[in-house]
């Protein structure tokens, strides 16, 4: 699997982690993977419609923190007094504008 495939969760990041943590050390891996959590638990409760789940947690897990703090701050300011559905479109679209600037894979790879 790997940097080729998943199987539940997104391991496009493992290489990347495995560097931090011998770098930066574990606790600092936990520190930026529970604001990660915090961020993530956002993106659910205000802009989850029912059927985004799967795309915010390979977001949450593959964009940077400074990318995530930013598309969840600039989908609140869109999507004020929007419905959930529309909260939801405006998040998916500031996702896949970053995922496609970065090349990220914001999908399960099998």
């Amino acid at each position: 699997m790997g940097k080729k495939g998943d199987s539940l969760l997104s391991y496009q990041k493992v290489e990347d982690n495995i560097a931090f943590i011998q770098k930066k050390g574990m606790a600092e891996f936990e520190k930026e993977q529970k604001a990660r959590e915090n961020l993530l638990k956002g993106m659910l409760t205000e802009f989850n419609e029912g059927r985004s789940k799967t795309l915010y947690c390979i977001a949450a897990t593959v964009l940077e923190i400074g990318e995530l703090e930013t598309v969840l701050n600039e989908a609140r300011a869109k999507a004020k007094g929007l419905d959930l559905k529309a909260k939801s479109e405006i998040m998916h679209s500031l996702l896949g504008e970053v995922a496609d600037k970065k090349n990220y894979v914001l999908k399960m790879r099998k």
